[in-house]
């Protein structure tokens, strides 16, 4: 396992991360470094345990929101052409029945 060193807030962490997980985690750092920079900003909270803790629940807040959001609905299929042709023969005859009698549209 790899060990990469960060900054959060200021101070240096030695984390270990998998192969192929750095970008991943850089960017898990980035969010919690700047939800807690976020709060220490604030003015209203100076212990560093406990913006830690607003930080990691804010940012808990937010994916479970994000889970529980419907999903994207999924794009729409290319239609048919041989279907658009066959329902527009078909409209094109229900308008030549309804017209059958009259032959006029107005």
């Amino acid at each position: 396992m790899k060990q990469i060193e960060v900054q959060i807030m200021g101070q240096s962490y030695l984390l270990g991360c998998p192969e192929g997980g750095e970008a991943q985690l850089r960017e898990a750092v980035d969010r919690v470094d700047a939800a807690m920079c976020k709060i220490r900003d604030a003015g209203k909270v100076k212990a560093r345990d406990r913006i830690a803790v607003l930080a990691s629940l804010n940012l808990a807040f937010d994916l479970v929101q994000r889970e529980a959001a419907p999903p994207p609905a999924p794009p729409a299929a290319p239609s048919d052409p041989t279907a658009d042709d066959a329902r527009a023969v078909q409209l094109v005859q229900r308008l030549d029945q309804a017209l059958a009698g009259d032959g006029h549209l107005l």
